[in-house]
């Protein structure tokens, strides 16, 4: 059976081999290009035997000359012959090319007429090849003209059109000259925003969708925003924006817009695995839309060996609905971690605000009943009312998969025994991260953590407050949450401080696989001049459908603070 499989094999393979090296295309020097265009132009050539070839020569020379003058060499001089096959192989087509040379650009004028002339942002970025001194590259020229004409449509110059648009070649003197003159007309503006009936919901929630002003200069963006901040609202399963030139009266469009209601109500379950956690559950449950107002409502639960919790809120979108609004939430969260044992119930509220300079601004107050149990010697429960503000900037190029981009973050809260807490705290945390791609292949990854917690009594601190580090996400080649002062037990009990960083270089060795190498470094401390931890690793990282998913294996380098070799494994975004 094996035999007659592989002669099967062979025999499907053999035409392949045979047909596809009918013509051969040989340019002297080093034209790779030349070569690789010739050979699109003259596509494949199958079954074709040695007369065939012979009559189908002049059509294959005509072919590779017109593939030679649109790379700019409009005089070359193109041989062919045919050799003849034996048993196994076909005749063959061969042509042999001394392209000679090329044309180059002696003089190039770009010309934007009207509005668009005085438009600092219509040139900006047009390309700026072929330019002079450069060789003919017919497919540069068209896409320098293209590009005016994209970019008259995407800024609202809609009667714009090219009064001179000439390429000049002289083949004999191996020049040629550009002149392309584009008069752009009037921009078009944006006029009312009107939304079709239908939609349910009360329409002034519906105008704070929209940014711009009647009479705006048109802008494909701000057309594709609306519709993507619509889109991504939660309310709608479809959006239909209707801002069409033809209906435009005196240069002004009129923007018409249809939506969709979604489905009122979504249930998502999953299950997870991580190092730190071990198996979890994960379910939500969202109401999207309640009244005409555009209030939500939802219900979280993770459920896992040392973690469960369960959460609920309610939110009120405020102006722009897209970044601002109003959250009210409850939640109740058990925790036994390495011998840290805690019931935590949370009642709070959140007011989030984007500023203009892009940061997002959360100002919030929560209560937290907390009773916890570390290691069997350190019992207690806490009542803190703890108002807050944070602010955090996400910056990166791709949501799932980013080349480049930054995180930061910075959230402080504080509680006082004058009001309705038992310890006065002030606790602030930090976090940056960055991302840079090199060539493509090459990524490095920074991360830096940093907190503190100020208290008149810390063994009054709740174990939610307390800092702790190790494991996937903070110190690899350590158990999670083992890296903190002990008690006379050895039993971590939180740190007053936490100070981690890490480093890390990514190598894609094929699509969507990436190798690692990594440090990291850091501890949660009661004093500043502690020691810190080191682990170091290499790692495994695949870009799935829905996220980025690691393999790493970590050496703690530091056996007193419990390193050893660890395999951590996690999924979710780097920034």
């Amino acid at each position: 059976m094996y035999p007659f499989c592989l002669l099967l094999a062979l025999a499907l393979m053999w035409p392949a081999a045979g047909f596809a090296r009918q013509v051969e295309v040989r340019v002297n020097g080093d034209y790779p290009e030349l070569e690789a265009n010739a050979e699109a132009f003259i596509g494949e050539v199958e079954g074709r035997s040695e007369a065939n070839l012979r009559r189908y020569a002049a059509t294959a020379v005509r072919q590779a000359g017109e593939a030679l003058r649109a790379l700019g060499y409009y005089n070359p001089q193109i041989d062919w012959r045919v050799e003849a096959g034996d048993d196994e192989d076909l005749a063959r087509l061969i042509l042999e090319i001394e392209p000679g040379e090329p044309v180059k650009v002696t003089s190039r004028e770009v010309d934007i007429r009207g509005p668009a002339g005085e438009d600092p942002e219509f040139m900006s970025g047009l390309p700026e090849t072929p330019a002079v001194g450069d060789v003919l590259d017919h497919g540069e020229y068209s896409s320098l003209r293209s590009a005016i004409q994209t970019r008259a449509r995407q800024r609202g110059y809609f009667g714009g059109q090219f009064v001179t648009r000439t390429l000049r070649v002289n083949p004999e003197e191996n020049t040629a000259e550009i002149v392309l003159v584009f008069e752009s007309g009037e921009r078009y503006r944006l006029g009312e925003v009107t939304f079709e009936e239908g939609h349910w919901f009360e329409i002034s929630l519906l105008e704070d969708f929209v940014t711009f002003e009647p009479g705006t200069p048109y802008h494909t963006d701000i057309i594709a925003q609306l519709n993507r901040d619509l889109s991504s609202s939660g309310y709608f399963s479809g959006v239909d924006i209707d801002a069409v030139p033809g209906n435009a009266v005196d240069g002004v469009i009129p923007v018409s817009i249809a939506v969709t209601r979604r489905d009122r109500r979504s249930v998502a379950a999953g299950v997870g695995f991580s190092t730190d956690v071990g198996p979890r559950f994960r379910g939500t449950w969202r109401e999207h839309w309640i009244n005409p107002m555009g209030h939500k409502r939802g219900a979280e639960t993770e459920i896992s060996q040392p973690r469960q919790n369960l959460s609920t809120w309610y939110e009120l979108p405020l102006d722009p609905p897209m970044t601002d609004l109003i959250r009210l939430t409850a939640g109740y969260q058990r925790e036994d971690i390495e011998n840290v044992e805690s019931e935590l119930l949370t009642l709070g509220q959140q007011w989030q605000h984007q500023l203009d300079s892009g940061w997002l601004q959360v100002l919030s107050i929560r209560w937290e009943g907390e009773r916890f149990n570390i290691g069997d010697d350190e019992k207690g429960t806490s009542s803190l009312l703890l108002p807050g503000v944070g602010y955090s900037k996400l910056h990166q190029d791709s949501p799932l998969d980013p080349s480049r981009g930054y995180r930061l973050q910075l959230d402080v809260t504080g509680a006082h025994r004058a009001v309705l807490s038992k310890v006065d705290i002030l606790h602030v945390y930090a976090q940056a991260k960055g991302l840079y791609t090199l060539f493509d292949n090459h990524r490095f990854l920074a991360r830096f953590q940093i907190g503190a917690v100020g208290t008149n009594r810390f063994e009054d601190v709740p174990p939610s407050l307390r800092f702790f580090a190790g494991g996937d996400q903070s110190v690899r080649g350590y158990g999670y949450e083992t890296l903190s002062p002990e008690n006379d037990n050895g039993v971590p009990v939180g740190g007053r401080y936490l100070m981690a960083g890490s480093g890390e270089y990514q190598y894609e060795f094929a699509e969507r696989w990436r190798a690692a190498v990594f440090v990291d470094h850091g501890n949660a401390v009661n004093d500043l001049f502690d020691p810190l931890a080191t682990g170091a690793g290499i790692g495994l990282r695949w870009v799935s459908p829905v996220g980025p998913l690691r393999l790493d294996i970590a050496k703690g380098l530091d056996p007193e603070f419990g390193g050893g070799w660890r395999i951590h494994f996690s999924m979710g975004p780097e920034l």
